[in-house]
């Protein structure tokens, strides 16, 4: 064994080397035999036949099926995600109340709904929905997964901002707080401004996982892309495809919405670093100081 080593572990010698060698291609040769075994257990039974793959070259295909899936996929996904913001928003600000009651309640919220399952969410939703008549039958899946898919992904939401806002240096809000400024302004114009940058990251990830969790909505008959596949490969018996070309929508879907707010995030970013889209430094507010004949223009 090398007498160097790393911070985390001990450098192999030429030995280990190559025995995870060997391991690996023990691995590799044990995956091809099982990708092996489900071709050709797929093949004897016909799924991979280029007829399966036909109804997807046909127009009826998409608008009976797929696309009207997409939009509902789409519909659900958007709503929910920009409901789940704002309540997120309220809530982890909520969290942060200098008023006992107030984080007892938003705590208590964040809480319940975190740990609650989305489906169960959703079926809740659904059948509270249908028994007072809240909304007419064609709405009652959707209002169901938006309900599910916001109160799950808005209470996940509320801890990344508590997060993202005690991350900051507390000598920000102290400061603030010496100027006079109350803490309704210090969360408004100082602390959230630098939070959102650094809430990003997990708030993409979590948007992209409502997205995925908008496919939960077949179980209670929303028609979604996942569930546009099942009827499709039931009607052309052809699922396996069927079910391929729904995972690669997903990929697509979830893949341009990351795309999307990555850039969203780098604008954001490139703007706090360079003041503004044209890079000069915006002038905030003038601050009064409670006794004291100076104004002070930096924060």
């Amino acid at each position: 064994m090398s007498n160097s080593a790393t911070v985390l572990y001990d450098a192999p010698g030429p030995k280990a080397k190559n025995i995870y060698r060997l391991i690996s291609v023990v691995v590799a040769v044990v995956l091809l035999g099982i990708g092996y075994l489900v071709y050709t257990a797929l093949d004897d039974k016909g799924q991979l036949t280029a007829a399966k793959w036909d109804p997807f070259l046909e127009s009826t295909s998409w608008t009976t099926y797929l696309i009207p899936g997409i939009r509902g996929t789409l519909v659900a996904a958007a709503v929910s995600i920009l409901f789940a913001l704002i309540l997120g928003a309220i809530l982890g600000i909520g969290r942060l109340s200098n008023h006992r009651p107030v984080r007892w309640v938003a705590g208590g919220i964040v809480e319940l709904f975190r740990a609650i399952p989305v489906l169960i969410l959703m079926i809740f939703s659904y059948q509270l929905f249908a028994e007072y008549e809240v909304f007419k039958s064609k709405y009652l899946a959707l209002a169901a997964v938006i309900v599910g898919l916001t109160l799950y992904n808005g209470s996940v939401i509320a801890e990344i901002v508590r997060a993202g806002i005690n991350s900051l240096p507390k000598g920000q809000s102290e400061a603030a707080m010496a100027l006079g400024m109350r803490k309704g302004q210090v969360m408004r114009s100082i602390l959230l401004p630098q939070a959102v940058t650094a809430m990003l990251p997990a708030i993409i990830s979590q948007m992209v996982v409502a997205l995925k969790d908008s496919a939960l909505g077949y179980l209670i008959g929303y028609v979604e892309v996942v569930r546009s596949g099942q009827q499709l490969g039931a009607f052309y018996g052809n699922y396996l495809p069927a079910l391929i070309v729904v995972a690669i929508i997903m990929i697509i879907l979830n893949y341009t919405l990351t795309v999307v707010a990555t850039k969203v995030e780098k604008r954001l970013r490139a703007s706090r670093k360079g003041g503004g889209p044209g890079g000069a430094v915006p002038e905030l507010p003038a601050v009064s100081v409670p006794g004291m004949d100076i104004t002070d223009k930096r924060l």
